[in-house]
């Protein structure tokens, strides 16, 4: 190629290009859609998971943004937990978002604080367990716009584990970003008023007729079920136990002294107290002792009920 067809060749406009495809549309015509969703969600989703979680949670559309797909979900903040979704017939690859507060507050309340007493907690990493109630929130909000967008076949959505958004993976740079659309949902529950997100290509959504569905979430897990199923997975996690155990006091001037093999002395003479805590907080008070070859300590009061402990343990 010489040099002066050379000058003759441009990069083609990407913006235009996405609204010659269909990957990219007006801003009226997917705030159109975006709003339509977001009624959906408004009629639909608070009966679903206010009967899956016996709590008062209000659901309300609040409104939408445009822009390329990563800068979108990086708009979002390290505050929430992100969930990868793809629906057969609709869109394979989209993602749900969640503010963390929320996720925080319901936790507690499911483990049996009164709303009256909780207050809303800053935006933070969740813990696996708390990962877990994020599940149950994708998989209903999975479910109404399964139902609202109405892709053909009755396919399920299928969703990844959720993460927090600190620890998304970084893109491939190989893979060509999309232009999106992020749809907003207010959710409030107790002192919290969060946001989950629908962050999802434009393309499949302007393809997409907007219904009301009928009977959305007729097969819906009872409070009892989804709070045993909690609880057991409360019980199950594994927690890091620290014993302490005092010793005799000593001089600055003799600790400054102390040598590979000296011994300083426990503080109690007899029966060896031991206390023992988790994350901070002490559980037992114990006594030191030994089992053949193994040191050991034996529990001879514990340090509140074990509602307080398994709350303090999810903090």
């Amino acid at each position: 190629m010489t040099t002066s067809v050379k000058s003759n060749v441009h990069s083609f406009d990407r913006r235009l290009l996405a609204r010659m495809t269909g990957a990219l549309g007006d801003e009226v015509t997917v705030g159109k859609l975006a709003e339509e969703l977001g009624q959906v969600f408004s009629e639909f989703l608070p009966d679903i998971l206010n009967s899956e979680t016996q709590q008062d949670i209000t659901i309300a559309y609040a409104g939408f943004e445009t822009g390329l797909k990563s800068k979108l979900i990086t708009g979002l903040g390290d505050g929430v937990a992100l969930c990868d979704v793809g629906l057969r017939n609709w869109c394979q690859d989209f993602v749900l978002s969640c503010d963390s507060p929320v996720i925080i507050t319901l936790m507690e309340m499911l483990l049996g604080a009164p709303a009256s007493d909780v207050e809303e907690p800053k935006p933070r990493r969740l813990s696996d367990i708390e990962l877990d109630v994020a599940t149950m929130i994708f998989e209903k909000v999975a479910d109404v716009l399964k139902s609202a967008v109405n892709a053909a076949g009755g396919f399920e959505p299928l969703l990844n584990r959720p993460y927090n958004a600190s620890g998304k993976p970084p893109a491939v740079p190989e893979e060509e970003d999309v232009f999106a659309a992020c749809i907003n949902i207010s959710i409030g529950l107790g002192p919290v008023l969060s946001t989950v997100s629908i962050i999802v290509p434009q393309q499949p959504l302007l393809k997409t007729t907007v219904v009301f569905p009928k009977g959305v979430g007729q097969n819906r897990k009872a409070k009892g079920e989804w709070g045993e199923q909690l609880e057991q997975q409360v019980r199950r996690s594994t927690v890091k136990l620290e014993a302490r155990i005092k010793l005799q006091s000593l001089t600055l001037n003799t600790i400054s002294r102390l040598q590979p093999g000296d011994v300083i002395p426990f503080h109690d003479a007899k029966d060896v107290r031991v206390e023992v805590d988790a994350n901070g907080r002490d559980l037992y008070l114990c006594e030191f002792g030994r089992s053949g070859a193994r040191y050991t300590v034996r529990i001879k009061d514990n340090l509140g009920s074990d509602n307080d402990i398994l709350n303090h343990l999810m903090s």
